[in-house]
């Protein structure tokens, strides 16, 4: 199984089931979903979720967690966390720093299946890469949160998990608008990174930070 999955015109279409409803076909029941939030951002772990739905408990209006409000997103977080089987892991700005942000990335994903509390059978993986280490059937998806509602739904576990740790860490790494921003490389955060310089919850071998070492 493992491998892409991907088609002409993905990017335009709406996550539904029907990646899943395939495995179900070819013997497959537990279906994990599994996507992560924080690449992008100067500070702050990588969060990577796990997601394995209910097919007759999905909430109405699952969907690519970027596509969503906040409102929204909150929302189907909290209808997740009581209809779906879930897991989240975490790889620190230090682990980041230490084997790089794609690494880390999939290494989240990996415990975060390995998280689950009734194991997966089989998982689909947002993005170009297969997590190493993975004791299950798995396909990477391209554009997987667009795609699948099960990716959908750990895009939005992953997404609403890091902002909300984002926005406690503002009180303890005051001036950086971490709250606002989430870490990511706004001017309002390279300005502070300039001012202040970076903290321990930096990527120092990002560029924007690595040049406020100078």
């Amino acid at each position: 199984m493992a491998g892409r999955t991907n088609k002409p015109g993905d990017h335009l279409r709406q996550a539904d089931f029907t990646l899943e409803a395939a495995l179900m076909e070819n013997g497959h029941r537990r279906i994990a979903g599994v996507d992560e939030a924080g690449r992008g951002p100067l500070a702050g772990p990588v969060v990577a979720a796990a997601v394995v739905l209910d097919a007759n408990a999905i909430p109405p209006g699952l969907a690519d967690s970027k596509t969503l409000s906040a409102t929204a997103r909150e929302r189907l977080y909290d209808a997740l966390c009581t209809s779906a089987d879930l897991a989240v892991a975490f790889a620190s700005a230090t682990t980041v720093d230490q084997i790089n942000i794609r690494l880390a990335s999939l290494d989240a994903m990996r415990r975060a299946v390995l998280g689950l509390g009734v194991a997966a059978d089989a998982a689909l993986i947002d993005g170009r890469d297969v997590p190493a280490g993975l004791p299950l059937p798995a396909d990477a998806v391209i554009g997987g949160d667009a795609r699948s509602l099960s990716v959908a739904a750990a895009s939005i576990i992953a997404k609403v998990t890091r902002d909300r740790l984002m926005a406690r860490c503002e009180p303890v790494f005051s001036g950086y608008g971490l709250a606002a921003h989430k870490g990511y490389p706004t001017a309002v955060h390279r300005s502070a990174l300039t001012r202040l310089g970076p903290t321990r919850l930096h990527r120092m071998t990002f560029a924007p930070v690595k040049a406020c070492l100078k």
